[in-house]
């Protein structure tokens, strides 16, 4: 199985602008990510390859094309 790159998005491949990743990689204190302040609509979770799954973050682009989110 492979593994998801985390700073990737796992739906389109483009960055994530994770600000968790961006902490971990630098160690540089980030403020809470964008992502921490929505609720994901299980279709747009559903269609995050499994080996993706709690690993990379879905981009915020990929985000907004989800009709559920709030």
């Amino acid at each position: 199985m492979a593994t998801a790159e985390p700073t990737l998005c796992p739906l389109c491949g483009k960055p994530n602008q994770c600000a968790a990743e961006a902490e971990r990689e630098t160690g540089a204190k980030q403020p809470p990510c964008w992502c921490t302040r929505v609720t994901f609509g299980a279709a747009l979770l559903s269609s995050v390859p499994e080996e993706a799954r709690g690993t990379a973050c879905v981009c915020a682009g990929c985000a907004s094309k989800d009709d559920t989110i709030n």
